[in-house]
């Protein structure tokens, strides 16, 4: 990621942070701000970060996915329809039905990845069509599926919504306990007991934003120390000389493809599972896109998506920190308490970037490209 970039990033987040902190510090301590953003940061852009891991191995392997909306979308909902099965038909405790849910949105989010796959490499479709394909298929299934098991009369509940096993639960990594240990050798202070709380405020996240931080730093190493991922980004760049050295071009970006949907199915998991325990039409709400735009920004690659996804996080951990905020507005800045107007912000560094005026993206050279062995 060029110094472009990583100042625009810098600056971007800088100035969300900044804005709801001067909005906020009337009422409460800057640093009880600082880290209601941060944590709401690292949280929302789980999806975001897991969606831009999925069209980075898709299209380090040469194939374009714009399907990652459609197939967090059927995670979603098969992820939460299996936890719901397994809590009010089958009787199980909470949390195992929990990870029954989480275990097919993966799969549910590889089958779609693989239908994307079969289309591009195997038939030659255009990709885009495919992923558009993917992304109305996606929108048709859950729709239908939702109306016909749970609001239909005679459905399988009976026209009603079950009581689902909840979401996973939160892990606190016991930061804030250390800072409290270290606090008590200079004398407990009550600024020191703020910082304290806030560090467990940042440090206590669902299992599924744990798994997508650590499934970046292991991306990185499978993509640039790996033998896999060598041969990965070969039939991305240049796949006739891959098939040239003995690499079969079309098993790759199977392979790849099906494991970008894996990963959009964990990020379509935390929509349902450890975000809200319910599912809502179209509940992804363009996430997916933005995670494409993360991954373009931060030059296909794993810790440039991470950051630009953190950038998309923060414009919409404003949103929600604007709102805890409302009542201490200035009248001049009334338009800020309108949800729809701080809603705007994500949507719009995703247009912003796109058009490249932050600089110049190089996608893998095969990108998009069928492979005629």
């Amino acid at each position: 990621m060029d110094w472009k970039r990583f100042l625009f990033i810098l600056l971007v987040i800088a100035v969300l942070f900044g804005a709801v902190v001067l909005v906020g510090m009337v009422k409460q301590e800057p640093i009880i701000i600082i880290a209601s953003m941060l944590a709401t940061t690292i949280t929302v852009a789980t999806p975001l970060t897991l969606g831009a891991l999925s069209g980075l191995f898709c299209e380090r392997s040469g194939v374009v996915n714009i399907g990652i909306e459609g197939m967090m979308l059927t995670a979603a909902f098969f992820g939460w329809l299996a936890a719901i099965y397994m809590s009010s038909i089958f009787g199980f405790p909470a949390l195992p039905s929990l990870l029954v849910g989480v275990f097919f949105a993966i799969v549910s989010g590889g089958l779609m990845a693989l239908l994307h796959a079969a289309l591009s490499v195997t038939f030659k479709v255009d990709q885009i069509i495919g992923g558009t394909v993917i992304n109305i298929l996606a929108i048709g299934i859950t729709g239908f599926l939702n109306r016909q098991l749970f609001f239909e009369s005679g459905s399988v509940f009976g026209g009603t919504v079950p009581h689902g096993p909840g979401t996973l639960p939160n892990i606190l990594i016991p930061v804030g306990q250390g800072v409290k240990a270290i606090c008590g050798w200079f004398g407990p202070s009550e600024s020191c007991l703020t910082f304290a709380n806030s560090m467990d405020k940042i440090f206590s996240q669902g299992p599924i934003t744990y798994a997508a931080i650590l499934l970046v730093i292991l991306s990185h190493f499978v993509l640039f120390k790996t033998t896999w991922g060598l041969r990965t980004r070969s039939v991305g760049e240049h796949p006739r000389a891959a098939d040239t050295v003995g690499i079969n071009v079309a098993k790759m970006r199977y392979a790849n493809v099906i494991l970008g949907g894996m990963l959009a199915g964990l990020g379509g998991a935390y929509f349902t599972l450890e975000s809200v325990p319910s599912f809502e039409p179209l509940m992804t709400n363009g996430r997916g896109f933005i995670a494409l735009a993360a991954m373009i920004f931060g030059n296909w690659t794993p810790f440039g998506a991470w950051a630009a996804s953190l950038v998309f996080g923060a414009a919409q951990a404003m949103q929600i920190n604007m709102q805890v905020f409302r009542d201490v507005i200035p009248p001049q800045w009334a338009f800020l308490q309108v949800s729809y107007v701080v809603g705007l912000a994500p949507y719009i560094l995703t247009m912003l970037i796109l058009t490249g005026i932050i600089g110049k993206t190089i996608p893998p050279a095969a990108d998009g490209v069928p492979y005629e062995k």
